[in-house]
C-alpha cells in the first residue's frame, strides 16, 4: 500500500511569519496540534502544539509577538506520497515521529501521514510508530 492512500491530503498550512498566538488558534479551530510551515510551495518546517507549550511559552517567549519560525522544526523527516507505507512507518519509527510530512516529486506538500493514518491500515505498524515515539518519563 502506498502513502498516498493514507495521508491525510486536506492539510492546512501557515506562513513562518505568523504569530504564536495566531499558530495556537489555528489548531484549536482546526483541532489539530501539528501544522506545516510553507512559503512559497516549499515546506520550511512544522510546529506542534507542544513546540508552542515547551518551547516558546514555557521558556518566556511571548506568543502574540513570537512568529513560529523561531520556534518550528526545520530540519524534517520527510518521504514522497508513492512510497509504501511501511517505510514510512520505518521511517516515523526510527525517528521516533508521530507526523510525517509527505511530498510530490517536485518536494511541494502533498499531505501529512500519522499514526492515526497507518492504524486504519495496520494496528501492528501503528503501535510500532506510537511505541518508539512516545517519551519515556
Amino acid at each position: 500500500m502506498k502513502v498516498q492512500e493514507l495521508m491525510t491530503k486536506d492539510i492546512t498550512s501557515i506562513l513562518p511569519t505568523i504569530s504564536l498566538k495566531q499558530a495556537a488558534r489555528r489548531m484549536r479551530d482546526l483541532n489539530v496540534g501539528y501544522l506545516p510551515i510553507v512559503q512559497d510551495g516549499k515546506l520550511l518546517g512544522a510546529i506542534t502544539d507542544r513546540d508552542i507549550t515547551c518551547y516558546a511559552v514555557a521558556i518566556g517567549r511571548n506568543p502574540d509577538d513570537t512568529e513560529v519560525q523561531k520556534c518550528m522544526t526545520q530540519d524534517l523527516t520527510t518521504c514522497y506520497e508513492d512510497q509504501d507505507i511501511s517505510e514510512a512507518a520505518m521511517l516515523m519509527e526510527e525517528r521516533h515521529i508521530r507526523r510525517l510530512p509527505i511530498l510530490h516529486h517536485d518536494n511541494t506538500l502533498a499531505g501529512v501521514l500519522t499514526v492515526d493514518d497507518i492504524a486504519c491500515a495496520s494496528h501492528d505498524l501503528a503501535g510500532a510508530v506510537l511505541e518508539a515515539a512516545t517519551p519515556v518519563h
